[in-house]
């Protein structure tokens, strides 16, 4: 299998086209998606490879076009939408929660919504509290809604595959500091299942369960912690919603030891659903210390990149968690 480096945004837009050279259902749409390519540059170049009737630019209407989408799907087509910001979620919620999500169950399975919504998601940009919020746990208190957060380029493409060959809705987060970063992807067709977590990092010592750009800072504070010969097992769980229970488990039973990291608010957010999995299982007899949770402070993300440095977890702090559960 031929395998070269691209970078995340890449991987993301090999996806879209491969698919929809595959599957001429698969249409994509969303806000300056076309002519000037995504807010972020990921579609550049497919209005002209694919045409205005397959990439199609919408109106400033998130709950406009998202229900076009819904529409789209439920008679046969398979959409991709890009809502620019996840933080924009809240102007189409009544079709995350009352509708996409709903509408299979609601019929006896004789609808199915192949709907992908792709949206940007996390701060570090610099971008304020109105579009650098981490919002996946209020996607996963959604019965019917899947919930997908790569961390790598290669499982961007794979996983967003699955989501659009995926008879139900899916929402793809992509962590905007993830677009540039780069790794090694193959150029042949592949898939990755949802509900399978992927251990980045084997340990002994000590789980870290992460997902999305902390995986990336988690790998980092493996590095400190090991040269104290402190080996931690970091393990991206990549889904939410299927979600690897089975992973973390074996995982926590081996090390004994458990730390939890997220970019989201840590108040209510899903740290604490991934403690209760691991609490109230049969690894809850192996730990040897309390499981700690990292994620973001209780206050809306400032602009300043000195605030906001401090507003989420960092390499250091993760550090000092994983210190914390081995004293």
């Amino acid at each position: 299998m031929a395998i070269r480096e691209i970078r995340y945004a890449e991987a993301i837009k090999e996806a879209m086209c491969e698919e929809m050279h595959r599957d001429p259902d698969v249409f994509f749409l969303g806000e300056d998606i076309g002519v000037y390519g995504g807010a972020f540059g990921v579609s550049t170049g497919m209005l002209e490879e694919f045409g205005p009737h397959r990439v199609i630019d919408t109106p400033i209407s998130e709950n406009g076009f998202v229900g076009a989408a819904i529409g789209a799907a439920i008679t046969g087509s398979r959409p991709i939408v890009e809502l620019m910001f996840s933080d924009f979620m809240a102007v189409c919620f009544d079709q995350l929660l009352n509708q996409a999500p709903k509408m299979r169950y609601m019929f006896g399975g004789k609808v199915k919504v192949p709907l992908v919504l792709r949206t940007p998601s996390g701060g570090g940009t610099g971008a304020a509290a109105q579009h650098s919020q981490s919002l996946e746990t209020i996607y996963a208190h959604i019965p019917g809604l899947k919930v997908v957060i790569p961390s790598t380029p290669y499982d961007a493409k794979g996983l967003l595959k699955t989501a659009i060959r995926d008879d139900n809705p899916v929402i793809f987060l992509e962590q905007k500091r993830l677009y540039q970063t780069k790794g090694e992807v193959p150029a042949e067709d592949y898939t990755i299942p949802f509900g399978k977590a992927d251990i980045k990092r084997p340990g002994t010592d000590c789980t870290i369960i992460t997902y999305g750009r902390m995986v990336e800072l988690s790998l980092e504070a493996a590095e400190p912690l090991a040269k104290d010969g402190i080996n931690v097992e970091v393990i991206d769980l990549r889904t939410l919603l299927p979600l690897d229970t089975e992973a973390l488990i074996q995982s926590v039973q081996k090390t004994g030891r458990c730390v939890v990291v997220h970019e989201a608010v840590k108040f209510a957010g899903f740290g604490g659903e991934l403690a209760a999995t691991v609490n109230e299982s049969e690894a809850f007899y192996s730990l040897k210390s309390p499981i700690k949770r990292l994620g973001a402070i209780s206050a809306p993300i400032p602009f300043s990149p000195e605030l906001e440095e401090h507003t989420f977890p960092t390499t250091d702090s993760i550090v000092a968690a994983v210190r914390e559960t081995m004293k």
